[in-house]
């Protein structure tokens, strides 16, 4: 008679998700800490190769369930009142769903 094992067996489908999701926050974490200009843009087309967006909103009007404000900028042009002058810091988007908010300055009508 032999001992039973109690070995987990590994659905190779969530394995494959459960890695991707660890690779997917490792580039990002690389693309926010990455000093050339080249690597970031090469490490952000990688990510789109497989489905994550690179939020970028620049010129949207700031929306606060989608983006986080930084910092403002001062501004005389009413038109400009509430808009992103800037992405500070990249968010990015799984297909529908957002990883990370993207970090702004919004323009903000001097008083």
């Amino acid at each position: 008679m032999t001992a039973a094992t109690s070995e987990t067996v590994i659905d190779p489908l969530e394995q494959a998700l459960t890695d991707r999701a660890a690779l997917i926050q490792l580039c990002v974490y690389a693309v926010d800490r990455a000093r050339s200009a080249g690597v970031a843009e090469r490490l952000a087309d990688g990510l789109t190769g497989i489905g994550v967006t690179p939020l970028r909103p620049d010129g949207q009007r700031f929306d606060p369930s989608r983006h986080e404000a930084g910092g403002t900028l001062p501004t005389d042009d009413p038109g400009l009142d509430g808009v992103i002058a800037e992405t500070e810091l990249l968010g990015f988007a799984d297909r529908d769903r957002v990883l990370r908010a993207p970090v702004v300055t919004v323009y903000q009508l001097r008083r």
